[in-house]
């Protein structure tokens, strides 16, 4: 019985570590390519050299 409990316990982390791995990996890809697009200067070159070091074209 403590077999599982315990794989429940388990299966349970995993889905909710991917489920914030998810959101997280949506937010950051939604930052780069928002601000890749992204029309003031300052927005622009803030996340200009992140842009580049990950071949994002913004030019």
């Amino acid at each position: 019985m403590a077999n599982t409990t315990a794989a429940v316990v388990q299966t349970t982390e995993r889905s909710e570590v991917r489920k914030a791995a998810g959101i997280a990996l949506i937010l950051g890809l939604g930052l780069i390519f928002l601000t890749g697009f992204a029309y003031p200067e300052v927005i622009h070159n803030a996340a200009h050299d992140t842009r580049h070091s990950l071949s994002f074209p913004c030019h």
